[in-house]
């Protein structure tokens, strides 16, 4: 890969040294978890907190004006000379899923990070505001809710999920009030859309696209939209011994009967998927015939009219079993997003830095979420996907990157940074 390196103009740093210190900073931040042997990073843990306060001082010590905001994304400011200069913002998140790899999330943080602190060494000043953003949460595994750091930044937070409960009874506004955070000052976070210009992110493929067909980086064509539900099935409790197999209104048996739907009818299109993520029996016993299943419903696509004829045709799914098996079956809806298309501009933008490091341009849509969504509408969004390692697996401690690739997307994303800076 030294092409790579010759066709950085300016990059000035050995080859390598970006991927390097990428995978450094990675290990250093996953030595803070809520687990002993494996890396859980959730929404204002003691772990979280910890990690949000190292990511501070790095963005420091790389010479940016860096805070911690109301809701604890930390941000970082690589000043323009002129106040009045529009902002680029380059982000991702910080923190994880249960058991979670390395990466996800905290590979566009790193990235973003390296640049500005080689550009620091530079002395180079751009001609716009360089915001460098650690968004506080992602994931939405404490409170069910995804995208609380990004909603507050691109204006979109709803102040009800302040209300959300986590799974110890604690709201999020007093989990927020407990680590010194005050929930009255997020509206001020949000931008406005005449001053940014663009919005970019790095983040893991969570795929085999890339490394099946040998690419170490791609560039992402939409991010798919999302419905998840919860659904609730109420049958009839009854001992496993005495009640006929014809008299039992098994919930269980109709949740099974529901998850083999989903998976039947998500498998009739290319981009859909469907996804039973939990499953509870709750005070199941071996000898009870289970009266209550709980059960979470995740059904994306790449466009939204395509996921929302399955979802209707769950929906339809539900009441037939509900009718058939003698159950009641409540099913409701706890996150929608939209599709999101990235911005033509600037995926070329990306193919052309992809180009340049002589690197063949991949164009991709993503099956999962990423902040990037939030900003769709309020200003042009690009992500840059990384190769990931293991298959492609993601959300998992075996979820793998090399040093290279990070070094190559580092390099990648700094071209693209500079030229997009200069046109502005």
């Amino acid at each position: 890969m030294g092409m790579v390196t010759q066709a950085m103009d300016g990059v000035g740093s050995e080859p390598g040294a970006f991927g390097k210190r990428i995978m450094e900073l990675a290990e250093r931040l996953a030595q803070w978890s809520e687990i002993p042997d494996g890396l859980t990073c959730t929404y204002l843990s003691h772990a979280h907190r910890s990690v949000a306060a190292e990511i501070r001082n790095w963005m420091r010590q790389a010479g940016l004006v860096t805070e911690i905001d109301a809701v604890a994304n930390v941000v970082g400011r690589y000043a323009a000379s002129d106040p009045a200069a529009r902002t680029l913002i380059v982000a991702s998140h910080y923190d994880t899923v249960r058991n979670a790899g390395k990466y996800d999330g905290r590979l566009g943080v790193l990235t973003a990070l390296v640049l500005v602190e080689h550009l620091k060494r530079l002395g180079r000043e751009l001609p716009v505001h360089l915001d460098v953003i650690a968004f506080s949460e992602e994931e939405g595994v404490r409170f069910s809710s995804s995208f609380l750091g990004s909603r507050a930044v691109a204006g979109r937070f709803d102040g009800k999920l302040l209300e959300r409960q986590d799974a110890d009874g604690h709201t999020l506004a007093a989990v927020m009030r407990d680590a010194g955070l005050d929930p009255a000052r997020i509206p001020t976070l949000a931008r406005r859309r005449e001053e940014l210009m663009g919005y970019l992110e790095v983040h893991i493929e969570q795929g085999p696209v890339l490394l099946e067909e040998g690419l170490p980086v791609g560039i992402v064509s939409a991010i798919a939209g999302s419905v998840r539900s919860s659904v609730t099935i109420t049958g009839t409790a009854g001992h496993a011994g005495t009640v006929p197999m014809t008299r039992r209104h098994d919930a269980a048996a109709a949740a099974a009967e529901l998850v083999l739907y989903v998976e039947r009818r998500c498998a009739q299109e290319p981009t859909l998927v469907g996804t039973v993520g939990q499953f509870f029996v709750p005070n199941g016993a071996t000898n009870i015939i289970p009266g209550r299943c709980e059960l979470t419903l995740d059904i994306r696509a790449g466009d939204d009219a395509a996921r929302d004829a399955a979802v209707s045709d769950v929906a339809a799914e539900i009441a037939r079993i509900a009718a058939r098996r003698g159950v009641s079956i409540e099913s409701r809806e706890v996150q929608r997003t939209a599709t999101v298309p990235c911005s033509p501009r600037l995926q070329s933008l990306l193919a052309d830095a992809v180009a340049r490091a002589g690197i063949t341009p991949r164009h991709l849509p993503s099956g999962a979420g990423h902040d990037a969504m939030m900003f769709d509408g309020l200003t042009d969004v690009a992500m840059l996907f990384v190769r990931c390692g293991n298959g492609g697996v993601s959300h998992s401690p075996r979820e793998i990157i090399t040093a290279e690739d990070a070094d190559i997307a580092a390099r990648v994303m700094l071209d693209a940074v500079l030229r997009l800076a200069e046109t502005s």
